[in-house]
């Protein structure tokens, strides 16, 4: 799709692609080493909006690239855990229409540790009028 970031992956500066197969990516860039050391995304090759756009095939090269790119991770970074996720929809978090899956290493000694990716839910800031958070 024209316009795309993800469409174009090497056209983010320094972007790197570490893993590759039929139909997705897994790239690392600067910038979110900056901020998570070892984070990544994985991305399908072609144009799909969003996770519920994907095809069977799509989903069977996803899982396995993320059992590559969790080896690769545990190898170069010996992560204490991992949070993984979706966003879909920019009321959903997703800022590039392209379906991408979050990889993110975690360490015990990280300044948001034990926090996963649903932990904004449960903070007073992020509730909505009149609803409890999400468990």
């Amino acid at each position: 799709m024209d316009g795309c970031l993800f469409c174009y992956p090497m056209s983010f500066p320094g972007q790197k692609i570490e893993l590759e197969n039929d139909s997705c990516y897994f790239l690392q860039s600067p910038k979110a080493q900056d901020i998570l050391e070892g984070a990544g995304l994985i991305i399908p090759k072609a144009h799909k909006e969003t996770v519920f756009d994907l095809s069977e095939k799509e989903w069977t090269d996803t899982y396995e690239m993320m059992q590559k790119a969790k080896k690769l991770l545990d190898l170069e970074y010996q992560p204490d855990g991992y949070s993984t996720g979706w966003n879909v929809n920019p009321v959903g978090g997703q800022s590039i229409p392209h379906a991408h899956l979050h990889i993110i290493p975690r360490f015990k000694d990280e300044p948001f540790a034990g926090r996963g990716i649903r932990s904004w839910i449960k903070s007073e800031a992020n509730r909505r009028p009149g609803k409890e958070p999400g468990v």
